[in-house]
C-alpha cells in the first residue's frame, strides 16, 4: 500500500492573527456549538411554551459550567501532579487558553449546573432536571461533534498507527505514519446519536418517559467513547502502561449512570412532555341579595 492512499494533514490551527491575537479553528467551532445549541433550545422552548427569556441565563450557565468543569477535569484527572505540584502550575488552572479541557469534567459540571437551573426556574414554568437534560443532551451531541472537529484542526487526540485508507498523517506533529482519525470517529458517532435523539424527540416525545433520552445519551455516547479509546494514543504519560486509559475509566460511571437512569425512567413513568402549572381558580363571589317584594297600595 503506497503512501499516496493516506490523508496528509497539515492545516494551520490558526485562522488568522490580528494585533498579536490568534483566532483558532478550535475556538470558532467551540463557540459555534453554543450558538447552534441556543437556536435549538429556542425551538424547544417555543414548541413547548417555555418563556424565551430563560434562554440567556441558560446559555450563561452552560458556558460557565462547560469551561470551568472541562478545565478542572483536565487538571485533576490527567495532570494533577503538575497543576497541584507547584504555584506556577496551580495558577495555570485558571488559564484554559493554554490548552487542556476534559469532556468528563465538563459533563459533571453541566449536570450540577442543570440541577441548579431547574430548581431556580423550573418550578414556575413546569419543568424539572430530567425534562431539561433530555433536551440538552441533543444539543450536546452536535456541539461535541464540532469540538472534535476542532481537535482535528489542532492535530491532537488522534489514534494509533493504521493501514486503513482513511488513515491520517499529522504532519504538523512530525508524524510520518498514518494514524486513526479518532476525532472524526467521535464526531460522526455524536452526530448520528444527536440525529436519532432528535428524531425521538420530534416523533415520540408524547410517548416517552422523562429521562429516557438522557439515559440513552449517557449510555451510547460514553459507550462509544469507551470503545474508541482502545485505538487512541495515550494523552498523558501515566496511561502508557494502563489496561484501560483514563478516558475509559472515567466513562464507565457515566455508562452505568445512563443504564440506571434508563431503568428509572421506565419504572417511574413520568411523561416527558412539560407540566404547565395550572392557574388557581377561585370560586365566584355570590351576587348580592336584592329585595324584589313591592308593597301594594290601594
Amino acid at each position: 500500500m503506497t503512501d499516496l492512499l493516506f490523508i496528509h494533514w497539515n492545516v494551520d490551527p490558526v485562522i488568522f492573527r490580528l494585533f498579536g491575537l490568534e483566532i483558532r479553528w478550535y475556538s470558532l467551532l467551540f463557540v459555534s456549538g453554543f450558538i447552534i445549541g441556543w437556536y435549538i433550545f429556542r425551538w424547544f422552548f417555543r414548541r413547548e411554551g417555555v418563556p424565551e427569556k430563560l434562554l440567556d441565563p441558560l446559555l450563561y450557565t452552560l458556558l460557565i459550567c462547560t469551561i470551568v468543569g472541562a478545565r478542572l477535569g483536565h487538571c485533576l484527572f490527567y495532570q494533577p501532579d503538575y497543576y497541584l505540584g507547584s504555584w506556577e502550575g496551580f495558577w495555570e488552572i485558571f488559564m484554559p487558553w493554554k490548552g487542556g479541557l476534559a469532556s468528563h469534567g465538563g459533563t459533571i459540571a453541566l449536570v450540577l449546573g442543570m440541577i441548579w437551573f431547574a430548581r431556580k426556574y423550573g418550578r414556575k414554568e413546569g419543568f424539572d432536571f430530567f425534562w431539561l437534560v433530555d433536551r440538552l443532551c441533543i444539543t450536546i451531541c452536535f456541539a461535541g461533534a464540532l469540538i472534535r472537529i476542532g481537535n482535528l484542526f489542532n492535530s491532537e487526540i488522534y489514534g494509533d498507527v493504521t493501514t486503513l485508507p482513511w488513515g491520517v498523517v499529522f504532519e504538523r506533529n512530525g508524524e510520518t505514519e498514518p494514524k486513526h482519525p479518532t476525532q472524526i470517529y467521535e464526531a460522526l458517532s455524536y452526530i448520528i446519536l444527536g440525529l436519532v435523539l432528535l428524531w425521538m424527540y420530534v416523533k415520540k416525545i408524547d410517548r416517552l418517559n422523562r429521562g429516557t433520552i438522557f439515559g440513552i445519551f449517557f449510555t451510547v455516547l460514553f459507550g462509544m467513547r469507551f470503545i474508541i479509546e482502545f485505538i487512541k494514543e495515550p494523552q498523558v504519560g501515566f496511561e502508557e502502561n494502563m489496561v484501560l486509559n483514563m478516558g475509559q475509566l472515567l466513562s464507565i460511571p457515566f455508562i452505568v449512570a445512563g443504564i440506571v437512569i434508563l431503568i428509572w425512567s421506565i419504572l417511574k413513568g413520568k411523561p416527558s412532555a412539560i407540566d404547565k402549572p395550572q392557574p388557581v381558580r377561585t370560586a365566584p363571589k355570590p351576587a348580592p341579595k336584592t329585595n324584589n317584594v313591592h308593597s301594594l297600595q290601594k
